[in-house]
């Protein structure tokens, strides 16, 4: 992986990232890229992978990158809204992700996050996350 934020160790940051399957590459403030192996175990009964799983992908990854890019001020960034669309069904294989920002402004940031099959580059998904920039805790 490249790239870190102070203090934030991703592996263990967050249980609820890690079951996702999310794994970071890539991280700054202008990018952030990494992969999830889908399967079994995020599927619905239906035997699709669950729509909660790409939103939770696509969250992380806007997070992470709108952090980068202030963690030099003393900041990180929440979601305060995510809208992700599900362009197409997939069962299993692995995607690639890939977020980067729209607009980064002084108190909020708009990121896009591109899901895609890695076997062909067709998107699966897509979603866009507003955040706020807000002080990290004790600074």
């Amino acid at each position: 992986m490249t790239g870190s934020l102070p203090d934030v160790d991703l592996a263990a940051a967050s249980r609820f990232v890690a079951a996702s399957g999310f794994v970071v590459v890539e991280i700054s403030g202008s990018r952030v890229t990494g992969h999830v192996d889908l399967g079994p175990d995020q599927h619905t009964p239906w035997g699709v992978v669950h729509g909660g799983v790409y939103c939770t992908v696509v969250e992380s990854a806007a997070s992470i990158g709108a952090s980068a890019a202030v963690a030099e001020r003393g900041q990180f960034a929440v979601g305060v809204n995510n809208n992700t669309d599900f362009l197409r069904p997939m069962s299993t294989g692995r995607i690639d992700v890939l977020a980067e920002p729209i607009q980064q402004g002084r108190t909020l940031q708009l990121w896009l996050v591109t899901l895609s099959r890695t076997d062909d580059g067709k998107a699966v998904a897509r979603g866009q996350v507003r955040l706020q920039n807000v002080p990290l805790p004790g600074a």
